[in-house]
């Protein structure tokens, strides 16, 4: 066991590392989701790379 972690142990650093900042993406995603940020601005109707665009609220006229 000993020797397979010596011979693993820069991999094993690295998948620590990239967990670590993979969690803390995910955790501040989830702060931003919860204090109402949206990460694209939420007007769909302005954003011509959206493939739903025509579909949103935001894109529709009001009556």
């Amino acid at each position: 066991m000993v020797t397979w972690l010596t011979e693993n142990i820069g991999t094993i650093i690295v998948l620590i590392v990239l967990v670590a900042i993979v969690a803390g993406i995910v955790m501040a995603m989830r702060k931003d989701k919860k204090s109402g940020k949206l990460s694209c601005g939420g007007n769909c109707g302005s954003c011509g790379g959206c493939a739903h665009a025509a579909s949103c609220s935001a894109g529709q006229k009001k009556r």
